[in-house]
């Protein structure tokens, strides 16, 4: 059964919307695959201020580093079209967390992109994995519904 978008605002608690621009197109007519990585991105950032992880990193150098990273492209994406882009949590690990993305277009109200990437809490001034702590996984239940 194909995700409509109200199923896509229930999955992904964070979402951004973004226009797709003309400059990510590739000579094939569609959306660059680099570029899905960049929107990816934008809805990990907004994450991680929605859930107090970039104010932490300032307070105590403890913040997020990407550790690995995945994409599976449906359905082309096309110029000129908006998007949604979506970021939940999936997996809580010792030292971090998987973070599923989804891209939902506003032109074929569909699921066209999905992903994942591996998120490691890092102490920037040690380079030493760090465990979540109890108020960050209290902030990420919460965002998440839990």
């Amino acid at each position: 059964m194909a995700m409509t978008l109200d199923d896509f605002k229930k999955t992904f608690p964070v979402r951004i919307e973004l226009p797709v621009q003309w400059g990510e197109m590739d000579a094939f007519n569609h959306v660059n695959n680099v570029t899905y990585f960049r929107y990816f991105e934008s809805a990990r950032i907004a994450y991680f201020e929605a859930c107090g992880l970039f104010g932490r990193k300032e307070a105590s150098g403890i913040g997020p580093i990407l550790a690995s990273t995945e994409c599976k492209y449906r359905r082309p994406v096309n110029y000129p079209d908006k998007l949604w882009v979506g970021a939940r949590i999936g997996e809580l690990q010792r030292f971090g967390f998987v973070q599923h993305y989804g891209i939902f277009s506003q032109n074929q109200q569909a699921l066209t992109t999905e992903g994942h990437g591996r998120i490691v809490l890092l102490d920037y001034n040690t380079n030493a994995k760090v465990e979540p702590d109890a108020e960050l996984l209290a902030r990420i239940a919460e965002l998440e519904g839990q």
